[in-house]
């Protein structure tokens, strides 16, 4: 497997400091209870420490690269220093680039972009909408989920074996599923795609806020993730990798920044010299707080220790594991069985129940938030649900009124951030849902099941 999994000698640590960690939300039953945020796979809530530092920088903003003032400077320092820091979170090789993005979404679609003419592209169809949908403009092959870590490289092998072998191809897999949590072996992967001569691009926006994440190991050509997923406020990403396609592409964005000459010609026209460094990708004034905030995530979570968190993460998974385990009506969704490594990521779905409704007893009831839905990975739920790939259904919305069949599932996600008393609160309150059913009447309202007034 792509991440070890043995057991980590240490002593089992504190959760880290998140904002919103003492909110309080009131129950429909009357009263009001601190907020368990289980919802991580979506977005986890930034750590206290990267909060503290954009509000110690805030006042010191200047816009980077343009500037001969003080704050500019200062700025620009900051933001190439963050650079660096993403640089060595991710053990980039020499000469790799880190593209400051808006998401993992943005991220492959930039790499996207910066395919080579011809490119061939192959994807499983267990892959979240952001790493499967980009590729509209190369010839793409989707695989079909496998069931096995090894069936998964099988697969993989004899799809690239029917290649044109003289062409560019890239493979895109997923770290970690955003579905099922369960870890990929990216390490087999790669080597599959570059025994091939096709490069690969890994999609670790659920993995790295959980595990290390090492290029150079790993062995991949590009790495995706986002800022948001990784306890850093919303609106940054990273495409980090190899520089030949990103330096040889259009630029992604153009404008300034990106152009290093613009010069008129005689005949009116422009002549643009592009740099070939990140900033080839990076036109306009950048996200400079969003990059801080995602190196300053980077240092807290080094610092931290990855071997304490997985040890913490592993309790927090055992524990709500075992406690679904006990309901017979809940069906953990997973595609390489019960005994594959996994992140903080757990669907499941609840028989006599939509999925929905579950979801919102579970917030209005108990002050619970975790997602229902199709998690934006549409193909891989269907396939784990054995419904129909044709039916219809958007992200997140429910396709049934409470009591009827449900084609959605429900995920619970946590992290670095989560109290024990919060995954003890959910199981219990599954238990008791399951049990005793609802406290509270709900209907369907714009799409979203709700407690009716």
């Amino acid at each position: 497997m792509s991440v070890s999994t043995a057991a980590p000698a240490q002593t089992v640590c504190s959760p880290l400091a998140v904002l919103g960690r003492d909110v309080t939300v009131p129950l429909v039953t009357g009263g009001e209870v601190t907020y368990a945020a289980l919802d991580y796979a979506a977005s986890a809530p930034a750590l206290q420490r990267v909060w503290d530092d954009v509000a110690a920088y805030a006042p010191y903003y200047g816009s980077v690269h343009r500037g001969a003032g003080y704050l500019s400077q200062l700025s620009t320092d900051l933001f190439e220093s963050a650079r660096r820091t993403v640089a060595e979170f991710l053990d980039c090789r020499d000469g790799d680039q880190v593209v400051f993005t808006r998401s993992t979404t943005d991220s492959l679609n930039l790499l996207a972009a910066a395919l080579p003419a011809g490119c061939e592209v192959f994807v499983f169809e267990t892959e979240h909408h952001a790493s499967l949908l980009p590729w509209k403009d190369a010839r793409v092959t989707y695989l079909d989920a496998p069931r096995t870590p090894h069936q998964a490289v099988q697969s993989l092998e004899r799809a690239l074996a029917d290649r044109d072998p003289y062409g560019p191809a890239l493979v895109c897999v997923t770290g970690a599923s955003n579905v099922t949590g369960e870890l990929w072996p990216v390490r087999e992967l790669a080597a599959a795609a570059h025994a091939h001569g096709a490069r690969i691009v890994l999609d670790a926006a659920q993995l790295a806020p959980h595990h290390p994440v090492s290029v150079r190991d790993l062995d991949v050509d590009w790495v995706a993730f986002s800022g948001h997923k990784l306890y850093a406020p919303f609106g940054s990403g990273v495409l980090a990798g190899r520089a030949d396609w990103l330096r040889e592409a259009e630029p992604y964005l153009a404008g300034g920044g990106a152009s290093r000459r613009v010069t008129r010609r005689a005949d009116g026209g422009v002549d643009v010299e592009w740099h070939d460094s990140a900033a080839r990708h990076e036109a306009g004034s950048p996200n400079v707080i969003g990059a801080y905030s995602i190196a300053s995530a980077c240092k807290a979570l080094t610092e931290a220790g990855f071997d304490t968190l997985v040890a913490r993460e592993r309790h927090l998974i055992d524990t709500v594991r075992a406690g679904l385990a006990e309901v017979p009506e809940v069906r953990i969704l997973s595609l390489f069985g019960d005994d594959a490594p996994r992140v903080g990521v757990i669907s499941f779905v609840v028989e006599g129940w939509n999925s929905s409704h579950f979801a919102a007893a579970l917030s209005a009831e108990y002050g619970i938030g975790v997602r229902d839905g199709l998690f934006c990975a549409h193909p891989l739920v269907r396939t784990l649900l054995g419904s129909d790939p044709g039916s219809q259904g958007e992200c997140g919305a429910p396709e049934a009124a409470p009591g009827e069949k449900s084609l959605n599932a429900i995920r619970v996600s946590f992290g670095a951030g989560t109290p024990d008393e919060h995954v003890e609160r959910f199981v219990t309150a599954v238990r008791e849902l399951v049990r005793d059913g609802a406290k509270w009447q709900y209907r369907t309202e714009d799409g979203r099941c709700v407690p009716a007034v």
